[in-house]
Order: C-alpha cells, then structure tokens, then sequence
C-alpha cells in the first residue's frame, strides 16, 4: 500500500503541470473609454447658478 501512495505522490504534481503559453494577440488590444461626463457639467453649472443667486439676491 505504502508504495502505490508514494507512486501516486510522486505522479501527481506531473499530472497537475500544464504547459502554459504566453502569446501576442492578433488584434491590439483597445481599450474603451466611453465615459459619461454629463454630471460633472450639471454640478458645476449648479455650483455657478448657486453663486450668482448669492452675489446677485434682489434679481432672482
């Protein structure tokens, strides 16, 4: 029994090996950047509109 367990020990890390390989891709790699900037827009037009009811109180 004793050696079929050390036979199976010592298989095992070559049954577990895989052959790995590291290869360029055919296609660039591209990377999206489609990024809403909507929301920073509207918080600074609300921080301007914020600030000319303040400097200008009797208009508004």
């Amino acid at each position: 029994m004793k050696g079929t367990q050390i036979l199976t020990a010592a298989a095992l890390p070559a049954m577990l090996a895989a052959c790995v390989q590291v290869s360029a891709p055919e296609k660039p790699i591209e990377i999206n950047l489609n990024i809403n900037i909507r929301q920073e827009v509207v918080v600074r037009l609300q921080q301007d509109v914020r600030d000319l009811i303040k400097e200008n109180p009797g208009v508004f």
